[in-house]
């Protein structure tokens, strides 16, 4: 396979038609952009078969890591990581899709690009879990990223987990948001 041929097969299975494939292919940012645009339609198609929709983005994510430009094709997984993440039912689904994705993200050549995308699964299944109604201790609070402690404090209606995230979030600006939005609920 080459590029060309992968990026448009990509925006073919995607339908995207609107998109200069020699030029996606002369310029990275370009072809990361179309990779992003092919995720979205990806995640966002309605799902009538799980199965047949995980071997679909582990083919997606097989053909765009092969892109000699890692950054783009990390930035592309990790968008549909992020984007089936928030439509899946809840953990268990999620991280079924996930155990399936996680032979192709061990092809990524630098090893940061995989802890990083091994570490965004490892917050989304937190959580999930969360939203599915587990309550969880500072100790797994401590074990996902900022960026997830802040998504929690932006997003969580539950009172038990913004009081969690104002006394052990990270940062100083997670702990204020979780303690401003549980504030402002109704009692």
């Amino acid at each position: 396979m080459t590029l060309r041929s992968d990026v448009a097969e990509l925006l073919a299975e995607a339908g995207i038609v609107d998109v200069d494939v020699d030029e996606a292919v002369a310029d990275e940012h370009a072809r990361t952009s179309a990779y992003l645009r092919v995720v979205s339609a990806a995640a966002s198609s309605p799902s009538r078969d799980r199965d047949r929709d995980r071997d679909r983005d582990r083919a997606m994510v097989a053909t765009i890591l092969r892109d000699p430009h890692e950054m783009g094709a990390k930035v592309a997984v990790v968008a549909l990581v992020d984007e089936i993440a928030m439509r899946v039912s809840g953990s268990a689904e999620f991280r079924r899709w996930s155990d399936e994705l996680l032979p192709e993200i061990a092809r990524f050549k630098v090893a940061g690009h995989r802890a990083f995308i091994r570490r965004r699964i490892h917050d989304w299944l937190f959580y999930l879990s969360v939203r599915d109604g587990h309550a969880p201790t500072s100790a797994e609070l401590a074990e996902v990223t900022a960026w997830m402690q802040r998504f929690l404090a932006e997003a969580s209606t539950s009172p038990a987990v913004l009081a969690l995230l104002a006394e052990s979030a990270t940062t100083r600006k997670t702990r204020n948001i979780a303690r401003n939005r549980s504030r402002s609920r109704p009692r």
